[in-house]
């Protein structure tokens, strides 16, 4: 029983730990997606507080982190500057339509939990997840190089000099104490993320070094400070915006893109943890959790989001596995916002770019270099072309670009592999064993094994080494029965599947005189002598 409770207690300050480190570190990722987007800072902080949040709450994967994204920040970039363009002189109306669109998000994403869409993540290959993976971490690692530049005047310029030597020192003291931190066994009790940003903002604070902040990050991206207050509904969106069909239209586009980019987001990371942790999430329940998130942020004015796999990655790194990690992560958050904006804005940067930094390396799947020699040519192939188009556009053209090109290999190696073993019986029929997959891909070669011209009046194939898999298969017999017919030979089909029966029987009532019900297949030889089967099971022999 003490043993229990000494777990319990250990997994909540875990948690909360965690929490804390993830919550610091979602301050200036939700601040800079807000800038990518055109929005108030404001708008992401809400954003990441409400998603992640609900999502923690009543999500389906424990211990994810939820909250704006940079894949969706670029999709809104168009829309934020469309909806201006709508309004009257002098009005921007981008903001509401960005708010309605989040809504319309949040819809298509509950409906994709209640027809149960998330199971489909199954069918995502292995080299596509790595390239997901992979191409993700380049991501991040590009967005924290936008924080060794600085402003002058309108022009965004590389830190120089004493400036760039600094601020590469600070991410690299930070980057070592996260490294050197799990060796020491005293300090294992608690998240070395959250060690090192206390450790090297307390050198920054205390020395009075001239170092980027978060604060000035925020005030150079042309926003006036973290201060703000609850969030409330936004109720002028639907005042200022008309309801009508046209709108529908305007937003439906974008809405589809989001919805399809969040869920796939997150459904990978889910994945991932999944992987990281050796449980199992419920991709169901992610679904209808983010679609919920999304009306909610929409209603009270944030931008929407999804998983987060950097936030993702340091919580579970730092220990958070339940979900009160994720919902301290929003709770700290909020306070943040409302009472502590002053002290969380004196963060040096560097702190969080080296935390991002070793997210980075935790991240990529360096395995994909030892293993490039050992995997089929089409695997690397998918796998190098996910992480590239992650990297240049973003994540649901690379993952359906990785899903179609794997299909593509793997239908293409499998119509390769049709036989059709050949005999004649000492009655003179000719026998074609059909050996391989039936399918729209291997039709052709399927086709090119029978001499119907030449054959001898008697014809049987035989299907009990192959499977008749889709409707194209289902044609390619129908066909094949013809032509033999036309040539007035008599054809017959042996061991087709029970499914394929019925439907070639409701193609045509010819097939009943076609088709052979035989009790010798073999897949069913036991069923069809039941005085094989031992009386109990201590009549096996181990």
């Amino acid at each position: 029983m003490n043993a229990f409770i000494r777990k319990r207690v250990q997994n909540v300050r875990n948690d909360v730990f965690s929490g804390i480190t993830v919550a610091l570190a979602l301050v200036p990722e939700a601040v800079a997606f807000a800038f990518v987007a055109g929005v108030d800072p404001l708008v992401g902080l809400y954003a990441a507080f409400m998603i992640g949040l609900i999502t923690s709450v009543f999500g389906g994967r424990p211990g994810m982190i939820s909250g704006a994204t940079g894949a969706l920040a670029v999709v809104m970039v168009s829309l934020v500057s469309q909806g201006n363009a709508m309004g009257a002189e002098g009005e921007n109306l981008g903001l509401y339509y960005l708010f309605l669109t989040v809504i319309l998000m949040g819809i298509i994403q509950m409906l994709a939990g209640v027809f149960k869409l998330g199971k489909f993540v199954r069918l995502i290959p292995h080299p596509v997840m790595m390239g997901f993976v992979n191409g993700l971490a380049i991501v991040i690692f590009l967005a924290q190089l936008g924080m060794f530049k600085t402003k002058v005047g309108s022009e965004e310029v590389w830190l120089q000099g004493e400036s760039l030597y600094l601020m590469i020192g600070l991410v690299g003291l930070t980057m070592l104490i996260m490294w050197g931190l799990p060796k020491i066994k005293a300090t294992k009790k608690f998240p070395e993320a959250l060690i090192a940003i206390l450790v090297v903002a307390g050198i920054v604070i205390f020395s009075g070094l001239d170092v980027a902040t978060v604060g000035s990050f925020i005030r150079d991206g042309g926003g006036e400070g973290l201060k703000g207050s609850f969030p409330t509904p936004v109720l002028e969106t639907f005042s200022k915006i008309p309801l009508n069909m046209e709108t529908f239209w305007f937003i439906f586009p974008y809405a589809g893109i989001l919805a399809a980019i969040g869920l796939i987001e997150s459904l990978m990371t889910l994945n991932l943890i999944d992987d990281l942790t050796e449980t199992r999430g419920n991709t169901n329940r992610e679904c209808m959790a983010q679609g919920g998130a999304n009306i909610i942020t929409g209603l009270f004015g944030g931008m929407g989001g999804c998983a987060m796999i950097g936030q993702s990655i340091i919580n579970i790194k730092g220990g958070g596995r339940g979900r009160l990690s994720g919902i301290t992560a929003a709770v700290f958050l909020l306070m943040f916002i409302l009472f502590a904006s002053s002290y969380i804005e004196r963060i040096p940067i560097a702190a969080l770019v080296g935390v991002m930094f070793m997210v980075v390396i935790g991240t990529f799947a360096w395995s994909s270099f030892r293993i490039m020699n050992k995997i089929p040519v089409a695997d690397l192939v998918v796998l190098i072309l996910v992480s590239a188009l992650t990297v240049i556009f973003d994540l649901a053209i690379a993952v359906i670009a990785g899903v179609i090109v794997s299909a593509l290999v793997f239908s293409w190696e499998n119509a390769k592999r049709i036989r059709a073993r050949k005999r004649i019986k000492e009655d003179g029929t000719k026998v074609y064993e059909i050996w391989g997959p039936l399918f729209f891909g291997s039709i052709s070669a399927f086709n090119e094994k029978f001499d119907v011209k030449n054959d001898p009046d008697t014809i049987e194939i035989d299907f009990v080494e192959s499977r008749v898999s889709d409707h194209s298969a289902l044609e390619a017999i129908f066909n094949l029965v013809e032509k033999y017919e036309k040539a007035g030979k008599k054809i017959t089909l042996k061991h087709l599947s029970a499914d394929c029966k019925v439907l070639l029987y409701k193609a045509s009532p010819k097939f009943h005189q076609v088709i052979e019900e035989s009790i010798d297949d073999p897949r069913y030889h036991l069923a069809a002598n039941p005085e094989k089967f031992p009386k109990s099971l201590s009549e096996y022999k181990f």
